[in-house]
Order: structure tokens, then C-alpha cells, then sequence
């Protein structure tokens, strides 16, 4: 099969290519990516000499139709999985309108650009942020029907997204599937997100900042886990479907900070609270039943089990860490 993924020197995206490349010797994969401040090359270092002829890069911007059409024609995609997106909350509320170029205009010229090259999959992956925000206790996790109702523009823009994808199966039964997952964490993740942006932090004994007051929830899942759902759901997921994938691993921002201080060290003394985020989402939580009946899903690793190992990967890694780090965290990042 010869496949075509964008965002793929992203952090999710990265991880993607190399385990479908690694489980799939028969796959051809073209990464299409922008290069934003998030997509690093260094993701997918050693990737094309490993699998010599399966891999190949192209830089383009999601949103020019022209460069999307020349890909397509180029490399004549089987299938399209689309990580491209910008992603980060904070800096979507400094900025929607990146949001809206990249996440609303890109996908849908990517899905027009792809409808008229006839892959036969299209796998749009997305966020559990589109459902909203629950209360921290007694109610239900969301399903794939729940309503969507995003709080911030980041979320806004992936609900934009996903709507354009279910208008053009709706509307031209183009063979697009929907995947929405809770908050992922492991290798190669831009230190901006939470663990990464603590652990750095932590490393080096500077303060936490948290916002609020700490307790708002995640479900966490480890990227592999999520990059097998997607992969899942591109063999065996049915058109026009939407599933949910989550890692059963709902944690406080602040039990997820205390973890890491912990794996280096340090004292809780370092977190410090600070103002909370505008429009902060609560909790988060998917209901994952879906896809682990008609898609074989499963989490492979606890939280812990997965938090140990990314946080390892981090301190073998200090280096690139810091250099992704410097000059470009916000001053106070939270999940989500």
C-alpha cells in the first residue's frame, strides 16, 4: 500500500510512520509536512535509511491546493492519514487564525484534493476536545455521539475539521473515518505539553507553574497505543464512522506533575498555581467501547508503566530536549 501522511515529522505523526513502517513491510509511506515550529526532522531520523525505498518526504502546506494536488499525483496515495494540525491550546487562544488556516482551510482542501485522487481511505485524526468539558465527578465519559461542543479555538477548529470530514462522506461518500483520542504523551513530543514542559523544568529544580488549582483531569494514553488505534482504524474502521480512543488513565494535572517531580527528585515545593486559562475544560474522558469491539483496540501500557518509560526516553535525550525548549514555551502550560 502506498500511503500518504501529513504531519508526519510531528510528534504524533512521527510515531506513526515509524511503527507502521516497522509492522508493515510492504507500506510506502509519503510524509507531507509544513515544517512548522512543531515538525522536527530529527522525529524521523534514521527512518529512510532503515527502510531504504519506503520512505520519502515532502514539504508543503496542507492548505495550497497546488502542492496537495502535485503529492497526490506524485505518489498516487492508497490511503491518506491526516495528523497535520496545529495543536497547542495556549497559543491558539493568543492566535486563532493559524487554527483556522491549517485545521479548518487545510483539511478541507486536503479532502477535495484527495476526493478527486481516489484513495480509498481517509483517516482524519482528531481530538476528544471537540466533545467540551464534563464535570470532575458523575458524569458519563463522552461517546462517539455526543454532541460536539468545543470550549477553546484550538478545539473549535478541530470540530470545523471533523464536520467537513463527515460533510464529504455525507455528501460525495468519500471514504472518510474520524478518530478522536484523549490526551497522548511519549517520545519526541514538543516540549510545550505538559509532561514534557515539566519534566524539563523539574530537571534543572525550576518552579511548576499549574494553573488553577491543579485538579483538572485528563485521560492519558501513550502514543503508540494511539498510533496502533489509528492504524486500526485505517485497515479495518468503516466509512463515515467516528471512534474514540483513550488510555483508562484519568489523572489530575497535579497527580501527573507530582509523578514527574518524583521520577527526578524533587519536591512539590516547586509547583507553583497560577491564574487559570480562560475557558479551562474541567475533564476530559472518552468512552473507548467502539473501538475495542469492532476494532480490536486496547491500551498496552498503565499510565505509570508509560510515564516511566517516556520520562527515561527524556533524560536520555537532555539535549534535543532543550534545544526544542528554548525560546519557545509559553510562561504557564497546562494539559489539554
Amino acid at each position: 500500500m502506498r500511503l500518504l501522511v501529513t504531519g508526519g515529522c510531528g510528534f504524533i505523526g512521527s510515531n506513526f510512520i515509524r511503527l507502521t513502517l516497522r509492522e508493515h513491510p510492504d507500506l510506502v509511506v509519503c510524509n507531507l509536512d509544513k515544517l512548522t515550529y512543531a515538525g522536527n526532522p530529527a522525529n524521523l531520523a534514521g527512518v529512510e535509511e532503515e527502510h531504504s525505498g519506503r520512505y520519502v518526504f515532502e514539504r508543503a502546506d496542507i492548505a495550497d491546493a497546488g502542492a496537495v494536488r502535485a503529492v497526490l499525483r506524485k505518489h498516487k496515495p492508497e490511503a491518506v492519514v491526516h495528523f497535520a494540525a496545529e495543536s497547542h491550546v495556549d497559543r491558539s487562544i493568543a492566535d486563532p487564525a493559524p487554527f483556522v488556516h491549517t485545521n479548518v482551510l487545510g483539511t478541507a482542501v486536503l479532502l477535495r484534493e484527495s476526493m478527486d485522487a481516489g484513495p480509498e481511505r481517509f483517516v482524519q485524526v482528531s481530538t476528544d476536545e471537540v466533545y467540551g468539558s464534563l464535570p470532575l465527578c458523575g458524569a458519563a465519559p463522552f461517546t462517539e455521539s455526543s454532541p460536539l461542543a468545543p470550549n477553546s479555538p484550538y478545539a473549535a477548529s478541530k470540530a470545523s475539521a471533523d464536520l467537513f470530514c463527515r460533510s464529504f462522506y455525507e455528501t460525495y461518500r468519500f471514504p472518510v473515518i474520524v478518530t478522536r483520542c484523549s490526551n497522548n504523551y511519549g517520545p519526541c513530543q514538543f516540549p510545550e505539553k505538559l509532561i514534557p514542559f515539566m519534566y524539563s523544568r523539574a530537571v534543572r529544580g525550576e518552579s511548576l507553574p499549574l494553573y488553577g488549582d491543579g485538579l483538572n483531569v485528563r485521560d492519558w494514553i501513550y502514543v503508540d497505543d494511539h498510533c496502533r488505534g489509528v492504524l486500526s482504524a485505517l485497515e479495518r474502521g468503516v466509512p463515515g464512522a467516528v471512534y474514540n480512543f483513550g488510555g483508562g488513565a484519568e489523572r489530575s494535572n497535579i497527580q501527573v506533575v507530582s509523578e514527574i517531580l518524583k521520577f527526578c527528585g524533587k519536591g512539590e515545593d516547586l509547583i507553583r498555581l497560577v491564574p487559570d486559562r480562560p475557558g479551562h475544560d474541567r475533564r476530559y474522558a472518552v468512552d473507548y467501547s467502539l473501538a475495542m469491539r469492532d476494532l480490536s483496540f486496547a491500551p498496552t501500557r498503565t499510565f505509570e508503566e508509560g510515564l516511566r518509560e517516556c520520562l527515561a526516553w527524556y533524560a536520555a535525550n537532555g539535549d534535543r530536549l532543550e534545544q526544542l525548549r528554548s525560546g519557545t514555551c509559553p510562561e504557564h502550560i497546562c494539559a489539554g
